[in-house]
């Protein structure tokens, strides 16, 4: 299911909603699992039961970490980190490590086998895995309960598609909440704008970069391959960051507060920055329970540099069982490091628009590698943004440029923090929570209702971060 479905927007939420407000804490937590995994298992029925088998493994290796000591104790973390990788590599990897191996040695060495990525299975996995492994270091104690772990695993809200909700920061919320009318009406603010950004903008710009992409590598012009860069640029922006809009604005509803996954990357001015910005749940993980683990910055450059190295060439492996997507993740490492080397200085010097533009551009050229059908034809369009060429006549530029789609374009360049750079008020509206004002109300209620009447009228609804 949706947050940008009919069936969420006028079913499920005002049920889940109006339930919660008419019961007790208890009667809350009973009903939000209830939905979460009504939610889970609306489209995928079967891959409930992995979920339910995952919630219920850490469940019962949380309770061993926190009956045991010593080489007990680790040894169990150890059973229940690597069941958990298990679970996840078999679903997600096994079709990618044996067409690997089988190329590479030209046989058949694994039996061939059609396994249906579940959904929202990297983000449930790793929340799982958190709470496992800061509970043997001691940052809480072991939840007993099976129902308010399962809660937090399975919660709707952030069950799909992030943030990465790490259990220490909603634990006290699990047992102890209030729902406030101010926190009720931010978290509808946030939602409305969240959906705006997937339905108005996203959506749009997924029309036009599917379009383009869907040609056959080679027959674009250079200045249609970066058209269509453009266009996935903020498609994945507005997509992945109004999702998690709406994920805050959820929590917000119902008495819990996520930490915020955006701040406006695409102002960075270096591809560090541009990491502390986007997906900052997912980039907090890996420092937390990679980089760090493998030692982060405290041995040497050398160390630090393939410490580096290895939580990007993860993080690429992360968002897919696809050459592509390692590529992408060594495309950014490599960034990285030559920043951390000797660049980083450089820029910190230099203009900052000569920042921007530097970071920009290696950004734009990394998500086309992501977006393409393939690595390879990632390299062609690359090829064609980077070496001019005329393209064919058949695919000019204003065949993907019509009058509504170029104002939705002007609008998505400038809302993804040029104008909250240049106007700090709107940022400040944007986040503050206190309740909306008159204009901001208008705009509110405009903006739902426009999403509500191009979701009647289309069916064009995808999502990107479903197939991680």
């Amino acid at each position: 299911m949706l947050f940008s479905s009919l069936v969420f927007l006028w079913i499920f939420l005002p049920v889940v909603f109006l339930g919660c407000r008419l019961l007790p804490l208890r009667g809350q937590n009973a009903l939000l699992l209830a939905a979460s995994l009504l939610f889970y298992g609306w489209g995928e029925p079967v891959y409930l039961f992995l979920m339910l088998a995952s919630i219920t493994l850490n469940w019962v290796g949380g309770l061993a970490i926190d009956r045991t000591s010593g080489g007990a104790k680790k040894a169990a973390l150890g059973i229940v980190v690597a069941a958990n990788l298990l679970l996840l590599g078999y679903f997600k990897y096994y079709g990618f490590v044996a067409d690997t191996v089988d190329g590479l040695l030209r046989s058949e060495v694994f039996p061939a086998r059609e396994i249906a990525l579940p959904i929202g299975i990297s983000f449930y996995t790793f929340q799982a895995m958190s709470y496992i492994i800061d509970l043997y270091r001691g940052h809480y104690p072991v939840q007993k309960n099976w129902f308010r772990l399962a809660l937090y695993i399975s919660f709707f809200p952030q069950l799909i598609a992030g943030p990465i909700v790490q259990y220490g920061q909603i634990e006290q919320q699990l047992g102890n909440r209030r729902l406030f009318p101010e926190q009720t009406a931010y978290g509808i603010k946030r939602f409305c704008w969240g959906l705006g950004k997937k339905v108005i903008l996203a959506n749009a710009f997924a029309a036009k970069a599917d379009e383009i992409y869907g040609l056959v590598p080679g027959s674009a012009s250079t200045a249609l391959a970066w058209l269509g860069a453009i266009y996935y640029t903020l498609q994945i922006y507005y997509d992945f960051s109004g999702y998690s809009d709406m994920a805050i604005g959820l929590g917000e509803m119902f008495g819990f507060h996520f930490a915020e996954n955006f701040n406006y990357p695409y102002l960075s001015r270096t591809v560090t920055e541009f990491w502390r910005r986007w997906h900052i749940s997912l980039s907090s993980w890996f420092r937390d329970y990679l980089y760090i683990p493998l030692g982060g910055n405290r041995h040497g450059k050398f160390n630090t540099l393939r410490n580096l190295f290895i939580v990007f060439l993860v993080t690429g492996l992360w968002h897919g069982a696809n050459w592509q997507f390692v590529a992408w993740g060594v495309w950014h490492g490599v960034f990285l490091i030559i920043e951390r080397v000797w660049l980083r200085q450089k820029l910190e010097r230099w203009p900052a628009v000569i920042g921007h533009a530097y970071t920009l551009v290696v950004v734009v050229l990394g998500w086309v590698i992501f977006r393409a059908p393939g690595l390879r034809a990632g390299l062609v369009w690359m090829r064609a943004m980077i070496l001019p060429t005329a393209g064919s006549a058949a695919y000019p530029v204003a065949r993907y440029l019509d009058g509504r789609t170029l104002i939705l374009l002007g609008a998505g360049i400038l809302l993804c923090g040029v104008v909250q750079r240049i106007w700090p008020r709107l940022k400040k509206a944007l986040y503050d929570r206190a309740a909306p004002g008159p204009v901001q109300g208008a705009a509110l209620l405009v903006c739902l209702f426009g999403c509500v009447m191009l979701l009647v009228s289309s069916t064009y609804n995808p999502f990107i971060y479903f197939r991680f």
